[in-house]
């Protein structure tokens, strides 16, 4: 595999293996062997390491002294962990936005809106479409609210929020009404500047995907026996 610009080496081969957890290429637990990446990318052992520390902030690998990197186990537990955490974050963001949009703001904050719920009604089994999407209506809203730590701190969980997606990938394709809703509902309260309901929908949504995930991964933990 050939790496370009414009990201750094580093950055390419994060987002490669990134990929590869995410999509259980690589499975939870698994070792990640320097070695075996440099030579399979023809790069450097110094930029796979580099990688690697990328994707420990994203919470996709564990990095163990003496005994290297491995992909981060996701049972139920974790993932109840990760989204109680990521709750919280757009909870905040949610919040924030009610208190900071202004009118110049509303055409950048509807239109990745009207982008999710197109894609959503278009191509339903585009999972990673809609996905994506979701992540765009994120970082607009992100952009507006203008707090680089809670930026920062939601772009590190989106891979392993991502990977959460790609696990329960069948039962979130049935649900994606829920997700149309959601966005619609969180769209009023922002407009309507009412946080108080900006945090009902976003905590009522939060704990609907939480449940999901949890199920996929029971799941496929009963599956395994």
């Amino acid at each position: 595999m050939e790496f370009q610009a414009p990201n750094t080496l580093a950055e390419q081969i994060a987002n490669y293996l990134a990929e590869r957890i995410m999509t259980g290429q690589i499975r939870p637990g698994e070792r990640i062997q320097e070695a075996t990446i440099a030579a399979e990318l023809q790069v450097s052992r110094a930029s796979v390491k580099e990688a690697l520390y990328t994707l420990e902030r994203w919470y996709l690998v564990d990095i163990t002294p003496r005994k290297g990197a491995s992909a981060t186990r996701l049972d139920e537990t974790h993932a109840t962990e990760l989204y109680d955490v990521y709750m919280h974050l757009l909870i905040m963001l949610a919040r924030r936005l009610c208190e900071r949009w202004k009118e110049e703001d509303k055409p950048r904050l509807l239109k990745p809106l009207e982008q999710v719920v197109g894609q959503i009604n278009d191509n339903r089994s585009d999972i990673a479409g809609v996905v994506a999407a979701s992540f765009e209506v994120m970082e607009k809203c992100c952009e507006v609210v203008g707090n680089p730590y809670l930026t920062e701190s939601l772009s590190n969980f989106k891979p392993a929020v991502s990977r959460t997606y790609y696990i329960g990938s069948d039962r979130y394709r049935q649900d994606l009404d829920q997700t149309g809703h959601f966005f619609s509902e969180l769209t009023q309260a922002v407009l309507d500047r009412n946080p108080e309901e900006a945090e009902k929908q976003v905590t009522r949504f939060a704990e609907h995907q939480k449940a999901l995930i949890r199920r996929a991964l029971g799941q496929q933990q009963a599956a395994s026996l």
